[in-house]
């Protein structure tokens, strides 16, 4: 008996499906459309904090490009579009008047990433991974539970941070800093 062999999607062909009516997102992973439920109302707090910190620095600096839940193509044949909760652009990689048409077919410099409770860390770990390998210079995986942030600059090693700990920019959003516990602030 043979298995009936799924057939794989291209990122363009991803980019035409309708959008789930139940509010859930969607990724596709190496070819294939992955469901995840919609994100809590916690971690889009977090979310939004953490773009709203960063976006208004970027733009005062004319550094680049905030976007929240953007589709990245983050590999090709088969394809794989992510949605990065924050991602950030520096003008290098997209100049001020460029736009991708549906997704940017090159990496984000910043990623930034919110554990929900259906991410495992192996999935996270295969998620940061395939964002540094694409060509991101730096991903922030951000735990609502632990209140922490991991920032990785290289898929093998993470250096963690706590929420009373300064989080840095560093030289991919140069001057821009915060307390960690802004990511997690509530009103």
């Amino acid at each position: 008996m043979t298995a009936l062999a799924t057939k794989l999607l291209t990122a363009e062909e991803f980019a035409r499906r309708p959008k789930p009516g139940d509010g859930s997102r969607e990724e596709l992973v190496r070819g294939e459309v992955v469901t995840m439920p919609p994100p809590s109302f916690r971690h889009c707090e977090i979310q939004t904090n953490i773009a709203c910190l960063i976006q208004p620095f970027v733009r005062k600096n004319k550094l680049g490009r905030v976007t929240v839940e953007s589709g990245v193509k983050t590999d090709e044949d088969p394809d794989s579009v992510r949605g990065p909760d924050v991602a950030f652009w520096g003008v290098e990689r997209l100049p001020a008047g460029t736009t991708p048409l549906v997704y940017a077919d090159f990496p984000a410099d910043l990623v930034v990433e919110v554990l929900s409770p259906t991410n495992s860390h192996h999935k996270m770990e295969d998620k940061v991974r395939e964002y540094i390998n694409h060509g991101s210079r730096m991903v922030w995986v951000v735990d609502p539970q632990e209140k922490n942030v991991t920032i990785y600059r290289k898929a093998s090693e993470g250096r963690l941070l706590w929420e009373d700990a300064v989080i840095s920019g560093e030289d991919v959003i140069p001057g821009f800093e915060c307390k960690v516990s802004e990511f997690f602030a509530e009103v």
